[in-house]
């Protein structure tokens, strides 16, 4: 018979070798690069890890370690994508616009874990209350949203009112996690006639859009033909009255020049001023200066005159050719 000393040494090793491998295998734990570990003290979170490698810890039972990804997750909201198949659930995506309209709005959130404890132990299932907070603020927005928004150009805003709201719930649900993106998927009418209904009123309007923009094109052209050609009249009234000025200060200038031969000579200047001015009235006309002395009238022929002190200048210039 074996004694009772020899079984409790064997179980005594028994029991040691096993303490010593959990010690061994329990006293170190590695944290990937896309991961970080949260320290369990008897269920108590202590310390965040998130540098890459090898840590040390105290064995189990004493401390675990929880890990837990720091990559970018998608709630996908009002269908699901398996295996390069989308299945959608058109019951959870049906919702009443603030004209009140139904419509069927697909969402999709990217999230990410930013304070693990928290989302550890702040909530028992912070995806489910993530995915209902997206639900709660996507029909909220929604529901006072009009249908064209939602159906075409105002899908942006609605967008990042629901980013704004959704964040604003998280952080007060306090569930360690930060909202990164909300973007729409797709937001469409519940049958074929109105879709079809509504494409129809949206092709018109972006072909009413069309001929305003083209209407604003030419009216801008127009108007800037319009301004050229006022700024050409302008320039040419500028010239002009430029050159009136020029001239009305030449004829002051000569009447000065004239008013000052006056002064000097008045009866000279008098009778050259009125020879000048039948010649511009008389063109053409002989002019005599006459000297009336009694009983002999005798004159002065200018015309002749000058006729003769024309001809040897016309004959010299023909023999200089």
């Amino acid at each position: 018979m074996v004694s009772l000393k020899r079984i409790y040494t064997l179980s005594g090793l028994v029991i040691a070798i096993v303490v010593l491998a959990i010690i061994a295998f329990t006293s170190w734990y590695t944290v990937d690069e896309s991961d970080q570990a949260v320290i369990l003290t008897f269920g108590d979170a202590e310390d965040t890890i998130t540098e890459p490698g090898l840590h040390f810890k105290m064995p189990w039972p004493i401390q675990s370690v929880e890990k837990l990804s720091k990559e970018t997750f998608s709630l996908q909201f009002g269908y699901e994508e398996q295996e390069g198949e989308i299945k959608d659930f058109p019951d959870e995506t049906k919702m009443i616009t603030g004209d009140e309209n139904i419509v069927l709005a697909d969402l999709v959130v990217q999230w990410k874990i930013t304070d693990p404890e928290k989302f550890l132990f702040n909530a028992e299932d912070p995806e489910e209350i993530l995915y209902d907070g997206t639900s709660s603020s996507l029909r909220s927005i929604i529901g006072s949203s009009q249908i064209d928004d939602a159906l075409t150009s105002g899908k942006a805003q609605i967008e990042a009112d629901v980013w704004e709201l959704l964040t604003s719930l998280v952080e007060k649900y306090d569930i360690g996690i930060s909202i990164l993106a909300v973007k729409l998927q797709d937001v469409e009418l519940p049958n074929a006639d109105v879709r079809k209904a509504f494409t129809d009123v949206t092709d018109a309007r972006e072909t009413m859009n069309t001929k305003i923009n083209e209407a604003e094109k030419y009216k801008n052209q127009r108007m800037n033909e319009a301004q050229g050609e006022v700024s050409a009249i302008k320039s040419r009234a500028q010239g002009e009255q430029e050159a009136r000025l020029q001239g009305a200060r030449g004829d002051v200038a000569v009447f000065n020049s004239l008013y000052e031969e006056y002064r000097n000579s008045p009866e000279i200047t008098r009778e050259r001023l009125m020879l000048e001015t039948m010649e511009q009235v008389l063109p053409g006309s002989e002019i005599y200066i006459m000297n009336d002395d009694g009983n002999t009238m005798k004159y002065f022929p200018i015309r002749p005159l000058e006729k003769e002190q024309q001809k040897p200048a016309a004959e010299g210039s023909e023999n200089n050719e």
